[in-house]
């Protein structure tokens, strides 16, 4: 029987944390949407690793007692973060981390933004070798496991040859790596997103990669939005559509998508909600509401994220927007999470 939709408040998730026995670190961290997840899974995330400082508020603000290092991930030594949790090379459990991808988004401008320093939401970064300085971690932590998150594009046309740079730089560091590409829709999130999620175990383990099985169901708007809480405040309501884009609505149908007017999309109420990318609360167009001209508000937009919807979301409603859709929705993964502690560690904490 098809569960009901239901995202933990942070309370529950707090309860949750810790329970497995295992550790994380989170690098990329973001607002903090992978470690909730592997919090809902069990885990404790003993220190996260952000730049962008509406991210990190956000961070602070949702998981007040993890350390949170706000400095480029280049400055960051593995020595040091080592030294900081009082453990020795191979102790951590897992390391995961979700590396700024704009340059190979599907959406962007691909092949010509690698290599350029770029704005990256309230800060700037050049972003197409920040996988590499993950693998530099992975080499000098030695977790037993990492999980790594990137946008399908990477595994699309001329980017497929950082791909296979990335892959064999991973595997260089002494363990077996797989790459899959997942949808969020298939994990219990209301909401269709790919994404290439890369796992990795460490070598002496003797264990191969897994990956959570598809759910036989998936959850539609309508299921996600039953009784979402109204807007709080200005910051958090639906922006309404301007006029020029409100005709354009008027005349697309529910469920289809208008790709001559910015890619305008009204949803279907019946389905997972298209991807909700990092400008979804703001501009034109992409995805609206089904039957009222506007975009999601921002408590609608927590429940098809799978975030709870006591989740504190700081800024104005565009970065608030930002945080939610650049993030790994919590619910996939914990399924990610889940399946790594009962497929791996686990069968290597008790091998009989």
């Amino acid at each position: 029987m098809k569960p009901k939709y239901k995202v933990p408040a942070l309370a529950e998730i707090a309860k949750l944390k810790g329970t497995n026995g295992y550790t994380l670190v989170s690098t990329f961290s973001g607002c903090g949407g992978s470690c909730l997840g592997f919090e809902i899974a069990g885990f404790n995330p003993l220190r996260a690793h952000e730049f962008i400082p509406s991210a990190v508020d956000t961070y602070k603000a949702n998981h007040p007692d993890t350390p949170v290092d706000t400095r480029d991930i280049r400055e960051v030594t593995t020595e040091e973060i080592l030294e900081t949790l009082n453990m020795k090379k191979g102790d951590l459990d897992v390391l995961e981390g979700s590396p700024p991808c704009a340059s190979f988004s599907t959406a962007g401008k691909r092949e010509r933004d690698w290599g350029k320093v770029k704005t990256y939401s309230d800060g700037a970064q050049r972003s197409d070798d920040l996988f590499f300085e993950f693998a530099r971690l992975v080499e000098g932590l030695q977790p037993k496991v990492f999980v790594a998150e990137n946008v399908s594009g990477l595994v699309k046309g001329t980017a497929k040859g950082y791909f296979f740079e990335i892959l064999a730089a991973l595997k260089k560091c002494g363990y077996k790596v797989e790459a899959r590409l997942l949808d969020a829709q298939w994990l219990g999130v209301p909401q269709s997103r790919q994404r290439v999620i890369f796992v990795g175990v460490r070598n002496d383990l003797e264990l191969d990669p897994v990956f959570p099985s598809p759910n036989n169901y998936r959850y539609s708007i309508f299921e996600a939005l039953e009784n979402v809480p109204e807007p709080t405040e200005e910051q958090e309501t639906g922006l309404i559509l301007t006029k020029a884009v409100y005709n354009q609505w008027m005349k697309t149908e529910i469920g289809k998508s208008n790709k001559k007017y910015f890619q305008l999309v009204r949803t279907n109420p019946n389905k997972p909600c298209p991807t909700i990318t990092a400008h979804a609360g703001e501009g034109c167009a992409s995805v609206c509401h089904f039957n009222e001209p506007r975009k999601f508000s921002i408590p609608e937009m927590r429940r098809l994220c799978s975030f709870p919807d006591d989740f504190k979301l700081l800024g104005k409603r565009n970065q608030r927007a930002e945080r939610l859709g650049r993030s790994v929705p919590p619910l996939m993964m914990a399924a990610i999470a889940k399946t790594i502690q009962t497929e791996i560690l686990d069968r290597h904490a008790n091998p009989d």
